[in-house]
């Protein structure tokens, strides 16, 4: 097997029986870190600071570690401008959040005799993405739609999120006012106050 010493430097190779005696000289355990090397590497250290150490890495690597959610955007052959830049906005943004984003046109009708339109639309919409992700392949036909995933640069290679202000200003509308003491039922109940009845018609006849 191949020796670790205690200080990170390479002992060498030497028997099993010879690392055991080294590694009691030093009061310490010999620990197997690489079984899978030819020849195996082991490492003269404390077994117990060795896993704690293994085990504060896998905590340190889990926190790093970039879970990339996925994001669907669908699409329209015929889009709309206003339609088109809002859902550029929204897919820009997740891409900005670490979000892959599932770019999707499907066709409807007689929009399945020109798929042409629907390939020039996606392309046009991965453009509009280029300084922030990436498309894993060509977009692709796939029953009735076109589809294609796309994946967010790395953090220095894209630019900066010009949507995030906007997106964030975005609110819901405020509720109606009900200050003036009326609430719905009574408004609805009132619309029908001036309106008489069939059997009121009847009589006044």
């Amino acid at each position: 097997m191949r020796v670790v010493g205690a200080d990170g430097k390479q002992v060498g190779v030497m028997e099993t029986r010879d690392a055991l005696a080294l590694a009691k000289r030093h009061n310490l355990d010999l620990v197997e870190i690489s079984p899978k090397a030819r020849p195996p590497v082991c490492k003269i250290c404390d077994y117990g600071k060795y896993k704690y150490e293994e085990s504060k890495k896998k905590k340190e690597n889990k926190k790093t570690a970039t879970v990339h959610k996925t994001k669907e955007v669908q699409l329209r052959p015929r889009c709309e401008q206003h339609d088109f830049d809002t859902k550029v906005a929204h897919a820009v943004d997740f891409l900005c959040h670490d979000m892959k984003v599932k770019v999707y046109l499907r066709f409807r009708g007689r929009e399945n005799a020109h798929k042409e339109f629907g390939f020039e639309t996606v392309k046009r919409f991965l453009a509009e993405l280029e300084d922030y992700g990436k498309a894993d392949t060509q977009p692709r036909l796939i029953g009735r739609g076109i589809t294609v995933l796309v994946q967010p640069l790395p953090k220095h290679q894209r630019a900066e999120n010009p949507y995030a202000k906007h997106l964030d200003d975005e609110e819901p509308e405020a509720p109606a006012d009900e200050s003036n003491g009326q609430d719905d039922d009574e408004k609805l109940n009132s619309a029908f106050d001036d309106l008489e009845l069939p059997e009121e018609k009847q009589e006044a006849n």
